[in-house]
């Protein structure tokens, strides 16, 4: 049986610039007192773009949280009140500098649902048009492109490591196969 739990009280940790802290103090089964961490994020967005060639368009950046440089598809944050799909065609233009012609909802998911209130929202984007990026001013970013079913191989064998990527792949290659 699923028991939803009761907010009791909320209390603020911290608040920043990209994600806010909470701790919940709440009900849980047998009318038990327990405690949960919340990290309050206002969304992002991720996008599998595909070249008119059938490549996937990534980028690979460091990482500090993981201390390494990743690959991942293009991706970025919502910022207050911005439209996801908005957000999407900018972050793919300041990343890649690619100006889609069609951009499509895949679809939506929690990053990590257990401590964060962030929903990541995949597109997809086709007919792009090469243009210049606009990084932000702390980012330093190599684009690369991928054919796909190379990049399926590199999620089966552990070499992608990034969930929104992964998932951003293995729906992209199932779009392109149908």
């Amino acid at each position: 049986m699923v028991f939803e739990e009761k907010t009791i009280s909320s209390e603020m940790i911290y608040e920043g610039s990209i994600l806010n802290l909470r701790k919940d103090k709440v009900h849980v089964k047998d009318n038990r007192i327990s405690y949960r961490e919340i990290i309050e994020h206002n969304g992002g967005v991720a996008i599998a773009a595909i070249t008119a060639a059938g490549k996937m368009v990534l980028v690979r950046q460091y990482r500090k949280a993981a201390e390494k440089a990743v690959l991942e598809v293009p991706a970025g944050k919502i910022e207050a009140n911005e439209d996801h799909k908005l957000a999407a065609e900018r972050e793919l233009k300041e990343e890649t500098g690619y100006t889609a012609g069609k951009v499509k909802f895949i679809t939506s998911f929690y990053s990590s649902v257990g401590y964060s209130t962030e929903v990541i929202y995949l597109y997809f984007a086709t007919e792009l048009t090469p243009g210049e990026t606009n990084f932000d001013d702390n980012e330093a970013i190599d684009i690369q492109e991928y054919d796909l079913q190379d990049l399926k191989k590199m999620v089966l064998s552990g070499e992608i490591e990034d969930a929104k990527t992964i998932a951003a792949i293995l729906l992209a290659v199932s779009i392109m196969e149908k």
